[in-house]
């Protein structure tokens, strides 16, 4: 009977442990994702494609100092300026 409980509260553990970590709920597509994409026409800065969830709809990045290029296919397109951070090495 304890062994039964155990086991129930350790898959309650890890099941509450993925949905914080929300790479599951980005997998099954109910949170809205984005990933960078090749620029388009020697355009600068970096791109981003972003796919809406069921639950959430599609992430806003305007925050994040980009601009909203339309909605193609199931993705929204966003130029973002390029990102600064630190080399590698010096």
């Amino acid at each position: 009977m304890f062994v039964r409980i155990f086991i129930y509260a350790l898959l309650a553990v890890g099941l509450m442990l993925a949905v914080k970590d929300g790479r599951v709920m980005r997998e099954v597509g109910l949170t809205g994702s984005c990933s960078t994409v090749a620029a388009p026409g020697g355009e600068d800065g970096y791109w981003q494609a972003c796919s809406k969830g069921r639950l959430s709809g599609s992430p806003d990045l305007s925050r994040q100092g980009c601009a909203s290029h339309g909605v193609r296919g199931r993705f929204e397109y966003w130029r973002c300026e390029a990102p600064i951070g630190s080399s590698q090495g010096s």
